[in-house]
């Protein structure tokens, strides 16, 4: 029986126990606090053209969502109208989430562990996918690799975009971290 009030996630262990000494060995850091750490995980969730022609495209999708991160996904919504793309002004066309603590490690490991081993041809991620501030942004083309989403009962495939915030200052110090926590780089 696991005992809630004792739990903690695995990489959030590992991050304590080893990642954050190593950190502090390989780039000479003199205090603690500069050591960088997760601070964040976004996914989000954009229906596009379907959204438009039905309106519950959007909610399905924020249902996907909410059963891949395991915390109620937002609807994301046009802010303004555009005629060429038949979107009105407030009109849900996608969904997104924001993970933090335990939560955040906990997807971290079943997106590297669990759900990009089951990409088909799969061959790592970009390495040059940093935005100069120490965060990472992937894109992946099916929610189907998820374990928790059923494959019977879904009607439309979604792609899904993943941010990963750190507080790392530049890009060389967040690869280094999500190294640690096994990413499957490619470069």
């Amino acid at each position: 029986m696991l005992d809630a009030a004792n739990y903690s996630p695995r990489l959030k262990d590992l991050y304590k126990s080893t990642i954050r000494g190593a950190l502090k060995e390989e780039f000479g850091y003199k205090n603690e606090m500069q050591i960088p750490k997760l601070d964040k995980i976004v996914l989000n969730i954009g229906c596009g053209a379907e959204a438009v022609r039905d309106s519950k495209k959007a909610k399905t999708a924020q249902e996907d969502l909410t059963t891949i991160a395991g915390q109620k996904a937002m609807t994301t919504r046009a802010k303004k109208s555009i005629a060429g793309f038949r979107v009105r002004e407030d009109m849900p066309l996608g969904a997104k989430v924001t993970l933090r603590g335990d939560r955040m490690f906990e997807f971290l490991d079943r997106l590297i562990t669990v759900a990009m081993p089951r990409i088909r041809d799969f061959r790592g991620v970009s390495g040059k996918s940093f935005d100069g501030r120490g965060n990472y942004a992937t894109g992946i083309k099916e929610h189907l690799i998820f374990p928790e989403i059923n494959f019977d009962k879904i009607d439309e495939n979604w792609g899904m975009d993943i941010v990963i915030c750190t507080t790392a200052n530049t890009d060389a110090e967040a690869k280094a971290l999500l190294k640690a926590f096994n990413m499957p780089f490619n470069s």
